[in-house]
């Protein structure tokens, strides 16, 4: 159980942009907006956030403990028996209370208009504690970098045991297990495990299918570290490679690169994406790659800002973004190639360290 207290500047960061979202106060449910607010990492807890002093942390009994340990003294703590009827008493001056319209249910919000009552009006607000989790201070890069660390030394490990005759589902649970024994807390996401054209589906669930020689292995997995995700894809040969092959590899590091080179402050998602979309649609496959170039990753593996054709968010330093250009060719062959980069004020830093030079692994 992480005891490290969240540093009070969030909360008013939070505070600070409520006039500009048309609310007096902001109730916070999601959990982890309330992990990155007030560091509780209970099943059970929300945080009420207005103007001057109001810094209300509610949880139950069984978080008694927990949460006073993990919470600032500056949150005004409340152990109650029902969560959300303990907000009104809060609400005193608020006529505008703001709500995370993505993660209440309709259900819960008719619940909450109703312990309210008609003075308060409830103001959708979905998206503003995501904005301000968007942009990772130093410790917060450092915990990133730590499970991007974590997941290379894990992989490492697990392909020094060799890949040729094993299954995806053996490979894949060998390296849920490595990490876990390396010490993160859980993985990002079950390992993707693809050999051969079952590399072509870009989200393939490992099988309990022996991985051949003379194919591509597509290994996409994460580490959850004290909180923080990370996010990388390494494509391996298992010996010699069908021509074909090799030229995807080629292309998708080729895409890969020029994308990574472009990501610095300024650029939109967008305008990072078309730099990798437009080799991999110059060498003939644009129906190959589906997918948004890339993602944030922080607390959740996916987050803002979006690289993909529909990314309008510029890049500022302090993002963390994934590079994972892809092409897929249905019935034959798949390469993805991603790295976990933070944005910094002169360009970027790529966190992981595996080298993404076509490797041999038997």
């Amino acid at each position: 159980m992480s005891t490290t207290k969240t540093d009070m500047d969030r909360a008013q960061r939070t505070a600070d942009l409520l006039d500009d979202a048309g609310a007096d106060a902001l109730l916070v449910t999601g959990p982890v907006n309330v992990r990155w607010l007030t560091g509780f990492t209970g099943s059970s807890g929300s945080a009420v956030i207005g103007a001057g002093d109001l810094r209300a942390f509610l949880t139950d009994f069984r978080y008694l403990t927990q949460s006073a340990e993990q919470l600032d003294a500056g949150w005004d703590r409340r152990i109650v028996p029902d969560l959300a009827a303990a907000v009104p008493p809060l609400l005193d001056g608020v006529t505008r209370l703001g709500f995370d319209d993505a993660a209440v249910t309709v259900k819960e919000h008719a619940r909450l208009q109703e312990l309210v009552g008609d003075d308060v009006e409830l103001v959708p607000c979905a998206g503003l504690v995501e904005g301000l989790r968007a942009v990772k201070d130093d410790a917060e890069k450092g915990r990133l970098k730590a499970a991007a660390l974590l997941a290379d030394a894990a992989l490492t490990e697990v392909i020094g045991r060799g890949l040729v005759g094993r299954t995806e589902r053996d490979v894949g649970l060998d390296l849920e297990f490595t990490m876990r024994k390396m010490g993160a807390e859980a993985v990002s996401f079950s390992p993707i495990i693809a050999a051969g054209p079952h590399g072509a589906l870009p989200h393939a669930s490992p099988r309990d299918v022996e991985i051949p020689a003379g194919t591509l292995v597509v290994i996409d997995w994460g580490a959850q570290l004290d909180g923080y995700a990370s996010d990388c894809t390494r494509t391996y040969a298992t010996g010699e490679l069908d021509p074909r092959d090799r030229e995807i590899y080629d292309l998708v590091l080729e895409a890969q690169l020029a994308a990574l080179a472009a990501v610095k402050p300024g650029p939109t998602g967008k305008e990072v994406d078309a730099v990798a979309r437009g080799i991999i649609d110059g060498a003939g496959h644009a129906e190959h790659f589906g997918h948004g170039l890339g993602h944030g990753v922080g607390m959740e593996v996916h987050e803002g800002p979006r690289l993909s054709k529909l990314g309008t968010v510029a890049l500022v330093p302090g993002h963390v973004v994934t590079v994972e250009p892809g092409v897929y060719v249905p019935g034959a062959v798949g390469v993805r190639i991603e790295d976990l980069v933070i944005v910094t004020e002169d360009g970027h830093e790529v966190l992981n360290g595996l080298t993404k030079d076509l490797t041999v692994v038997g």
